[in-house]
Protein backbone atom coordinates (compact mmCIF):
# COMPACT_ATOMS: atom_id res chain seq x y z
CA UNK A 1 0.00 0.00 0.00
CA UNK A 2 0.93 3.49 -0.91
CA UNK A 3 0.04 6.79 0.47
CA UNK A 4 0.95 9.27 -1.98
CA UNK A 5 1.29 13.00 -0.75
CA UNK A 6 1.21 16.28 -1.98
CA UNK A 7 3.96 18.93 -1.42
CA UNK A 8 3.62 20.82 -4.96
CA UNK A 9 4.31 20.99 -8.90
CA UNK A 10 7.31 19.04 -9.32
CA UNK A 11 7.74 16.82 -6.37
CA UNK A 12 6.84 13.54 -5.44
CA UNK A 13 6.38 12.22 -1.94
CA UNK A 14 4.39 9.19 -0.38
CA UNK A 15 4.60 6.49 2.36
CA UNK A 16 4.68 2.85 1.95
CA UNK A 17 2.73 0.67 4.15
CA UNK A 18 3.17 -2.98 5.05
CA UNK A 19 1.78 -4.81 2.14
CA UNK A 20 2.82 -5.34 -1.03
CA UNK A 21 6.42 -7.20 -0.54
CA UNK A 22 7.74 -10.53 -0.15
CA UNK A 23 9.30 -10.57 3.16
CA UNK A 24 8.09 -13.29 5.44
CA UNK A 25 7.16 -14.27 9.21
CA UNK A 26 7.28 -10.70 11.80
CA UNK A 27 8.77 -8.59 8.42
CA UNK A 28 5.90 -9.33 6.21
CA UNK A 29 5.49 -8.26 3.66
CA UNK A 30 7.05 -4.83 2.17
CA UNK A 31 10.12 -4.37 4.28
CA UNK A 32 12.50 -1.44 3.74
CA UNK A 33 14.72 -1.90 6.29
CA UNK A 34 17.83 -3.55 5.95
CA UNK A 35 18.93 -3.57 9.76
CA UNK A 36 16.11 -4.99 11.40
CA UNK A 37 16.97 -9.08 10.82
CA UNK A 38 15.26 -9.57 7.53
CA UNK A 39 16.64 -11.14 4.19
CA UNK A 40 18.93 -9.07 2.62
CA UNK A 41 17.57 -10.62 -0.98
CA UNK A 42 14.12 -9.76 0.22
CA UNK A 43 14.57 -6.31 1.31
CA UNK A 44 16.58 -5.76 -1.87
CA UNK A 45 13.31 -6.79 -4.00
CA UNK A 46 11.02 -4.87 -1.97
CA UNK A 47 12.72 -1.56 -2.26
CA UNK A 48 12.63 -2.23 -6.01
CA UNK A 49 9.07 -3.19 -5.98
CA UNK A 50 8.33 0.60 -3.56
CA UNK A 51 10.32 2.08 -6.29
CA UNK A 52 8.48 0.51 -9.05
CA UNK A 53 5.28 1.92 -7.57
CA UNK A 54 6.52 5.01 -6.82
CA UNK A 55 8.16 5.68 -10.38
CA UNK A 56 11.36 5.90 -9.03
CA UNK A 57 14.87 4.74 -9.60
CA UNK A 58 16.12 2.23 -6.96
CA UNK A 59 19.65 2.97 -7.72
CA UNK A 60 18.96 6.63 -6.88
CA UNK A 61 18.17 6.85 -3.38
CA UNK A 62 19.75 7.68 -0.39
CA UNK A 63 18.81 5.27 2.74
CA UNK A 64 20.34 7.08 6.25
CA UNK A 65 21.55 4.96 9.25
CA UNK A 66 19.47 6.27 11.93
CA UNK A 67 21.25 7.19 14.93
CA UNK A 68 18.11 9.29 16.81
CA UNK A 69 19.95 12.57 16.69
CA UNK A 70 19.69 15.76 15.18
CA UNK A 71 22.70 16.11 12.53
CA UNK A 72 21.57 16.73 9.09
CA UNK A 73 23.51 15.86 5.61
CA UNK A 74 22.99 17.24 2.30
CA UNK A 75 23.51 14.80 -0.24
CA UNK A 76 23.88 15.24 -3.96
CA UNK A 77 24.21 11.04 -4.93
CA UNK A 78 22.44 7.91 -3.61
CA UNK A 79 24.24 5.90 -1.22
CA UNK A 80 23.46 4.10 2.27
CA UNK A 81 24.75 4.80 5.66
CA UNK A 82 25.08 7.78 6.52
CA UNK A 83 24.57 8.08 10.11
CA UNK A 84 22.41 11.07 10.23
CA UNK A 85 18.92 11.72 10.87
CA UNK A 86 18.10 14.00 8.20
CA UNK A 87 19.05 14.61 4.13
CA UNK A 88 18.40 17.45 2.52
CA UNK A 89 18.88 17.63 -1.71
CA UNK A 90 18.12 20.08 -4.79
CA UNK A 91 19.17 17.35 -6.79
CA UNK A 92 16.26 16.37 -9.81
CA UNK A 93 15.60 12.63 -9.35
CA UNK A 94 17.49 11.29 -6.14
CA UNK A 95 14.78 10.07 -3.30
CA UNK A 96 15.53 10.83 -0.34
CA UNK A 97 14.45 7.78 1.99
CA UNK A 98 13.20 7.57 5.60
CA UNK A 99 12.63 4.23 7.65
CA UNK A 100 10.31 3.95 10.64
CA UNK A 101 8.43 2.17 12.75
CA UNK A 102 7.02 3.96 15.56
CA UNK A 103 8.39 7.62 15.10
CA UNK A 104 7.46 9.75 12.53
CA UNK A 105 8.46 10.19 9.28
CA UNK A 106 8.96 14.15 7.97
CA UNK A 107 9.06 15.04 4.12
CA UNK A 108 9.76 18.54 3.28
CA UNK A 109 10.04 20.24 -0.06
CA UNK A 110 10.06 23.87 -1.39
CA UNK A 111 8.82 23.82 -4.74
CA UNK A 112 10.11 27.09 -5.60
CA UNK A 113 13.41 26.48 -4.70
CA UNK A 114 13.76 23.43 -6.27
CA UNK A 115 14.85 21.38 -2.51
CA UNK A 116 13.51 18.64 -0.59
CA UNK A 117 14.27 16.72 2.87
CA UNK A 118 13.38 14.01 4.92
CA UNK A 119 13.59 13.58 8.42
CA UNK A 120 13.73 11.05 10.95
CA UNK A 121 11.71 12.20 14.19
CA UNK A 122 11.33 9.91 16.97
CA UNK A 123 11.32 10.99 20.92
CA UNK A 124 15.02 12.03 21.04
CA UNK A 125 15.27 13.43 17.57
CA UNK A 126 12.17 15.36 18.29
CA UNK A 127 13.84 16.74 21.56
CA UNK A 128 16.43 17.83 19.70
CA UNK A 129 15.03 19.17 17.36
CA UNK A 130 15.93 17.40 14.01
CA UNK A 131 13.19 19.11 12.00
CA UNK A 132 14.43 22.35 12.37
CA UNK A 133 17.56 21.43 11.81
CA UNK A 134 16.48 19.72 8.18
CA UNK A 135 14.86 23.33 7.69
CA UNK A 136 17.98 25.66 8.40
CA UNK A 137 20.07 23.14 6.36
CA UNK A 138 17.65 23.42 3.22
CA UNK A 139 17.79 27.23 3.69
CA UNK A 140 20.44 27.50 2.99
CA UNK A 141 20.40 25.20 -0.21
CA UNK A 142 17.93 28.77 -1.13
CA UNK A 143 14.32 27.25 0.82
CA UNK A 144 12.19 29.40 2.19
CA UNK A 145 10.10 28.33 5.37
CA UNK A 146 7.46 30.19 4.20
CA UNK A 147 7.05 28.36 1.35
CA UNK A 148 8.08 24.50 2.44
CA UNK A 149 4.85 22.06 2.50
CA UNK A 150 5.25 19.69 5.04
CA UNK A 151 3.92 16.07 5.32
CA UNK A 152 4.43 14.39 9.22
CA UNK A 153 3.46 11.01 8.39
CA UNK A 154 2.35 7.57 10.65
CA UNK A 155 3.28 7.59 13.64
CA UNK A 156 2.74 5.89 18.07
CA UNK A 157 0.08 8.81 18.54
CA UNK A 158 -0.25 10.37 21.98
CA UNK A 159 -2.54 8.17 23.24
CA UNK A 160 -0.83 5.06 22.70
CA UNK A 161 2.82 6.13 23.55
CA UNK A 162 3.37 5.80 26.85
CA UNK A 163 6.10 6.41 28.47
CA UNK A 164 7.47 7.58 31.98
CA UNK A 165 6.26 10.54 33.77
CA UNK A 166 9.87 11.77 33.51
CA UNK A 167 10.42 11.10 29.95
CA UNK A 168 7.59 12.62 29.35
CA UNK A 169 8.57 16.21 31.41
CA UNK A 170 11.95 16.01 30.12
CA UNK A 171 10.73 16.40 25.93
CA UNK A 172 7.85 18.91 27.21
CA UNK A 173 10.23 21.03 28.36
CA UNK A 174 11.68 21.43 25.20
CA UNK A 175 8.52 20.67 23.12
CA UNK A 176 5.48 21.59 25.48
CA UNK A 177 3.06 20.13 22.85
CA UNK A 178 4.82 17.13 22.44
CA UNK A 179 3.07 16.68 26.35
CA UNK A 180 0.29 13.99 26.65
CA UNK A 181 -1.82 11.30 28.05
CA UNK A 182 -2.77 7.66 26.97
CA UNK A 183 -6.84 6.54 26.53
CA UNK A 184 -5.93 4.92 30.21
CA UNK A 185 -4.62 8.49 31.59
CA UNK A 186 -0.56 7.58 31.85
CA UNK A 187 2.16 9.90 30.66
CA UNK A 188 2.50 9.70 26.44
CA UNK A 189 3.81 11.74 24.01
CA UNK A 190 2.08 13.33 21.12
CA UNK A 191 5.42 13.37 18.77
CA UNK A 192 3.43 14.35 15.84
CA UNK A 193 1.76 17.55 17.55
CA UNK A 194 5.69 18.53 19.07
CA UNK A 195 6.73 18.35 15.29
CA UNK A 196 3.85 20.20 13.86
CA UNK A 197 4.32 22.99 16.48
CA UNK A 198 7.86 22.85 15.82
CA UNK A 199 7.78 23.89 12.39
CA UNK A 200 5.29 26.37 12.85
CA UNK A 201 7.34 27.99 14.97
CA UNK A 202 9.52 27.88 11.90
CA UNK A 203 7.82 29.38 9.70
CA UNK A 204 5.86 26.53 7.83
CA UNK A 205 2.28 26.58 7.11
CA UNK A 206 1.67 24.37 4.94
CA UNK A 207 1.45 20.92 7.14
CA UNK A 208 -0.55 17.56 6.69
CA UNK A 209 -0.28 15.16 9.26
CA UNK A 210 -1.13 11.23 8.20
CA UNK A 211 -3.66 10.42 11.34
CA UNK A 212 -2.51 6.32 11.16
CA UNK A 213 -1.32 5.65 14.58
CA UNK A 214 1.35 2.49 13.73
CA UNK A 215 0.26 0.87 16.65
CA UNK A 216 -2.96 0.69 15.92
CA UNK A 217 -2.95 -0.32 12.32
CA UNK A 218 -2.04 -3.60 11.00
CA UNK A 219 -1.08 -2.02 7.93
CA UNK A 220 1.78 -0.55 9.49
CA UNK A 221 4.91 -1.82 10.80
CA UNK A 222 5.01 -1.24 14.96
CA UNK A 223 8.27 -1.83 16.92
CA UNK A 224 6.54 -0.81 20.12
CA UNK A 225 3.88 -3.39 19.30
CA UNK A 226 5.25 -6.40 17.98
CA UNK A 227 9.33 -5.63 18.88
CA UNK A 228 10.77 -7.64 16.00
CA UNK A 229 9.40 -6.26 12.75
CA UNK A 230 10.00 -4.23 9.37
CA UNK A 231 9.98 -0.86 8.99
CA UNK A 232 8.31 1.25 6.28
CA UNK A 233 9.16 4.41 4.56
CA UNK A 234 8.29 8.27 3.69
CA UNK A 235 10.24 9.11 0.60
CA UNK A 236 10.91 12.83 -1.22
CA UNK A 237 11.90 13.24 -4.28
CA UNK A 238 12.09 15.92 -7.05
CA UNK A 239 10.62 15.47 -10.86
CA UNK A 240 13.91 14.48 -12.90
CA UNK A 241 12.51 17.81 -15.16
CA UNK A 242 12.37 20.00 -11.81
CA UNK A 243 16.05 21.20 -12.36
Amino acid sequence: MIAPVRLGAGIGAAFTGRSGGVSAGPYGSLNLGGAVGDAPAAVAANRRRAAAALDIDPARTVWMRQVHGADVAVVDAPGEGLEVDAVATAVPGLALAVLVADCAPVLLADPVAGVVGAAHSGRPGTAAGVVPALLDRMAGLGADPARVRAAVGPAACGGCYEVPAALRDEVAAVVPEARAETRRGTPALDIRAGIAAQLARAGVTDVSVDPRCTLESDDLFSYRRDGTTGRFAGFVWLAEDAG
